[in-house]
């Protein structure tokens, strides 16, 4: 049996956890696609999209900052203020010329902590800062919440992750299956034969069995072209092989989906044009490419990629050539539909990189915040009227960037 079938028996067949730890088959997910694709670490978002028009930019980054487009090694040139990493160019740069990728600079969360952990949490929740966090419950559970019981009848949530993201936790049904590593289930077929002799005279028999059989032939399936990748080009290895994955599952059953991507905490050697942090934009880049492709048009014209991160790094290199905990960022957004107003352009409110501007003297401001960003695109992608965007993002007001 090939693989892409596999996949799709293994996203109808196989049983997901709900709230309350029940066993229930995925509805069937039609219409807009989402996917949110969280860098942990804090990238350095002023080696992605280079302020190529800033010479502060350049005298804070001696040695490793990203040449002016038309020099060696330089950016990609995107508009008379910003260019890409070189290292994107055969991935990222042609989703943007199709104007189907966008970036909006200076965004992020107001938290203040700069601690991953404290932070990513705060991302996660997309609660207020000022209240008492409720960790039962995720701004992406919740979105599936208020679409489930309005504009989306169906809707099927997954991260793609070993264990439930905070931002899916809640009372909504969610699933979570990671595709990365060895493929090596965490349960072993006798801990699949006890849990099996539970529900045994049951209603939930059937389901679980099949549910397990379902997995086992996944596995095998995932072993096997794992085996196969590394006689040629694409290694299992890359986030590329893991995001077309991801996308044959989204493309035919989920429709929001949670993916974190690791290695971006770049306080030593992070390199410029070349070196650590530019492979792991090269991986990264082939794996969005990678998703849009194994999509295929159509259901690329109703996807939505957000690529986030918890905050940005410092503006200034550091003694170790690397940079330190910072606090605005650069968000992506990647989809076949996105508009004629954001498709191709960097978006959202900006301003001039000096000195004078940086916040606190050191880092990109948050002119963008994430809430009322994630706000406006819900309203556009699912038509959310201002009471179902409270219960998201309760006393947010959206901020339409008319990225669809």
């Amino acid at each position: 049996m090939q693989r892409r079938e596999l996949l799709k028996r293994i996203a109808a067949a196989v049983p997901l956890a709900g709230a309350a730890g029940r066993l229930i088959a995925a509805p069937s997910a039609e219409g807009a696609k989402l996917l949110v694709v969280f860098l942990r670490g804090a990238y350095d978002c002023a080696n992605l999209l280079v302020p190529t028009a800033s010479d502060f930019y350049y005298a804070a980054r001696p040695n490793i900052a990203i040449a002016r487009p038309g020099e060696p090694n330089g950016a990609l040139p995107l508009d008379g203020n910003w260019g890409l990493h070189p290292a994107l160019a055969q991935s990222l740069m042609p989703l943007y010329q199709r104007k189907q990728a966008a970036f909006i600079a200076f965004a992020g969360t107001d938290d203040l902590t700069r601690s991953h952990f404290e932070t990513q949490d705060s991302i996660e929740l997309g609660q207020a800062l000022d209240k008492r966090r409720d960790y039962r419950s995720g701004f992406l559970n919740r979105l599936a919440g208020v679409l489930g019981g309005g504009p989306v009848t169906d809707v099927s949530p997954i991260a793609f992750t070993d264990q439930l993201p905070i931002a899916l936790r809640g009372d909504a049904k969610a699933a979570n299956m990671a595709l990365a590593g060895n493929a090596r289930s965490g349960i072993d077929a006798r801990q699949s034969q006890i849990i099996a002799s539970m529900y045994r005279n049951t209603p939930l028999a059937q389901p679980v069995a099949e549910g397990f059989q379902v997995r086992d032939e996944v596995m095998r399936a995932v072993q096997a072209e794992m085996d196969a990748a590394s006689r040629n080009a694409m290694t299992a290895k890359g986030f590329e092989l893991v995001a077309r994955r991801m996308a044959v599952l989204m493309r035919d059953r989920f429709d929001l989906g949670f993916v974190d991507v690791g290695g971006w905490d770049t306080h030593v050697g992070q390199g410029a044009a070349s070196g650590y942090l530019a492979n792991r934009f090269e991986e990264l880049g082939r794996g969005v490419a990678g998703f849009a492709q194994e999509l295929g048009d159509d259901a690329w014209r109703q996807t939505v990629v957000v690529v986030i991160s918890e905050f940005g790094r410092t503006f200034r290199e550091n003694g170790n050539r690397g940079t330190d905990h910072g606090h605005g960022t650069v968000y992506w957004v990647l989809g076949g539909g996105l508009s004629a107003e954001a498709g191709g352009r960097v978006v959202g409110e900006q301003q001039a990189l000096t000195q004078a501007t940086l916040f606190q003297n050191r880092d990109y401001p948050v002119l963008n915040e994430y809430r009322a960003v994630f706000g406006g695109l819900f309203q556009r992608m699912y038509g959310l009227s201002p009471a179902q965007l409270g219960r998201v993002f309760e006393g947010v007001a959206p901020r339409d960037l008319r990225l669809v």
